[in-house]
């Protein structure tokens, strides 16, 4: 038969769409498929037709439960999250028929898209359903790559229809022989150009267990699609039909799910989404604006800091230019009194002891004037008032608020008080009187010249208390430094007593020291009941006693209301006295211990 002649009878449905499913694919995988181009720019290269893992063009792509397809070998390759014990993942008849297995194991897989967990079934990556979808993509993806597509039935020529029905691609002359077959010849055909460029071509979906048969019918049973020899043997007793008569019920299933509940909420997402988005945005502005003023603020504080810094240097200089001039003047004023004095005194020691009789009567007038006038109105100052500052009085106080440059606040000023004994003053009771066993104290107020604060501390202070009449007996005393000026003094005294207090601040003792102090012994508490008569304290017992000099007939001992003696008030029982608050006024006298009853009754008049 001649090759025209075999054309002619060449039956769509005898050639296997199997055959042409491996053809296309065995194309699309070929290096040859997979020209330089297209390796070279993946930009052109369709994403839909691109495994997300691979990257490579779908090879058997195949649906995770989460929607994401990906290779059947690139999940196969997927590392196993979890591994759990039996699990039936199959409720209906498998494909070839026979009841499900139970696999030992389930493994679950994260997906690399979502990074969702999702259980793979028992049989793998070749259990999961095939994208079909991503198919129809790879095939377009390559028809667009090469421009042209063999045809499905003779593959010598390009197709250029294709069969809408059949879903294969036909050339010219197997376009004819498909027209001019029985089965075939009402068939929608369309030009493969036209299809391309409205994106429409697609490929059979065929079964797995019979090639030659795409998957047309539906079981209602098994919930499954299934072919024309599927449905004859192992659906044979199921409810059964026609893919094309029954999509609308359950196309319409995933419609309202996506129209009626996902696309409001895909909506609401995407606001949501924009919402956080925006915010997003306008936190980071926000977050850039703010450091913007903080650094611009660290600026302009950074150079006032500086500008104040060079402020307190020249003032430091001021004072040292000050305080060198003061001691230089001091200097030389003593060196011209230490010369003048020293040329006296040699000259006079030298006249009494190398001059005769008449030498000395001779020089004796000018002698005695210029002595005396060294002695008279000579420069002598006191050893305290040389060099009275060393530059101690000179401090730095960091903390000491210095008012505002360029509207900046700033701390740290140069201090220059020198300290005055003579100011120093005393405050606090406890530098006259004290109680023997209890804290006394007192605070030493360091002052200037003009009586103020000096307002720093590390003054060397010493304070000692000593007794007049023992003088082995001191009291120790604590000194706490305030820095402030001030500084905290407290002592324990353990015996009575008159006692002296020296305060010394540098070794000197400030104004009034010593002080005076006077310790009283230690207060006696009250061992008995301040209450209104032993009879009612006592709940009328006969032997309770009172240390008020009342008495009540009858044979009791104690004091009672209207009873001669007593005093008209509550009083206390060890000694008598009405003054709640007061020291016992009874030596050696413990009375008798009330009786919780008598407490109560007196506590309650």
């Amino acid at each position: 038969m001649s090759q025209p002649e075999q054309k002619e009878n060449l039956d769509p449905q005898s050639y296997s769409p199997q055959e042409q499913r491996e053809s296309l694919d065995s194309k699309s995988h070929s290096p040859q498929g997979q020209s330089d181009s297209n390796q070279k720019c993946l930009t052109e290269v369709n994403p839909k037709a691109v495994c997300r893992v691979c990257k490579r063009l779908y090879r058997d792509p195949k649906i995770l439960p989460c929607l994401h397809s990906f290779c059947a070998d690139c999940i196969r390759q997927l590392n196993p999250f979890s591994v759990s014990g039996p699990n039936v993942k199959q409720t209906s008849l498998s494909k070839d028929g026979q009841p499900p297995t139970v696999d030992q194991k389930v493994t679950t897989v994260l997906c690399p898209d979502c990074d969702t967990e999702v259980d793979l079934p028992p049989s793998g990556a070749d259990g999961l359903t095939t994208d079909h979808l991503a198919l129809d993509e790879v095939f377009l993806q390559t028809l667009l790559t090469h421009n042209s597509v063999r045809c499905d039935l003779c593959s010598d020529g390009d197709a250029e229809l294709r069969c809408e029905v059949c879903c294969v691609n036909l050339c010219e002359f197997c376009s004819q022989a498909h027209r001019r077959q029985r089965r075939t010849s009402a068939h929608t055909v369309q030009s493969v150009q036209e299809l391309k460029a409205q994106g429409r071509l697609s490929r059979p979906v065929l079964c797995s267990l019979h090639p030659a048969q795409e998957l047309r019918l539906f079981c209602e049973s098994c919930d499954q699609p299934v072919c024309l020899e599927c449905a004859a043997t192992f659906h044979r007793e199921h409810d059964c039909s026609a893919a094309r008569d029954i999509i609308h019920h359950h196309g319409g299933r995933i419609r309202d799910l996506v129209v009626g509940r996902l696309q409001p909420r895909l909506q609401r997402l995407e606001e949501s989404l924009m919402k956080v988005e925006i915010t997003q945005d306008a936190l980071q502005a926000r977050m850039e604006a703010t450091a913007e003023d903080v650094r611009a603020f660290a600026r302009g504080y950074a150079a006032s800091v500086e500008t104040h810094c060079l402020s307190l240097l020249r003032r430091l200089e001021e004072l040292r230019v000050q305080r060198r001039n003061q001691l230089h003047l001091q200097k030389v004023q003593l060196q011209q009194a230490l010369s003048d004095t020293r040329g006296g005194v040699r000259f006079a020691e030298r006249l009494l002891a190398c001059g005769s009789d008449a030498e000395i009567l001779n020089a004796k007038g000018v002698t005695l004037a210029r002595l005396t006038s060294l002695v008279e109105s000579g420069y002598n100052p006191s050893l305290a008032t040389v060099a009275p500052d060393d530059g101690s009085s000179i401090h730095f106080l960091p903390g000491e608020g210095a008012g505002e440059v360029d509207g900046y606040p700033v701390v740290g000023v140069i201090q220059t008080q020198t300290l005055d004994l003579s100011r120093c003053t005393i405050e606090g009771e406890g530098v006259q009187v004290g109680r023997q066993g209890q804290p006394g104290h007192f605070t030493l107020v360091c002052r200037d010249s003009a009586g103020q604060p000096l307002g720093r501390g590390g003054e060397n202070v010493l304070v000692s208390i000593i007794n007049k009449d023992k003088k082995n007996c001191m009291v120790e005393a604590t000194v706490f430094d305030n820095n402030d000026g001030s500084f905290s003094v407290s002592y324990t005294p353990a015996e009575p007593g008159s006692y002296s207090v020296w305060v010394c601040v540098k070794a000197q003792h400030v104004k009034g020291s010593p002080f005076p102090l006077t310790v009283t012994r230690r207060l006696r508490r009250h061992a008995g009941t301040f209450h209104c008569c032993t009879f009612c304290s006592s709940g009328g017992a006969k032997d309770a006693r009172c240390g008020c000099p009342g008495t009540m007939p009858g044979g009791f001992q104690g004091c009672g209301h209207g009873h001669k003696g007593h005093p008209g008030q509550p009083h206390w029982s060890c000694c008598g006295s009405t003054q709640e608050q007061s020291e016992c006024r009874a030596p050696g006298h413990r009375p008798v211990t009330p009786t919780a009853r008598g407490q109560l009754r007196t506590v309650e008049l």
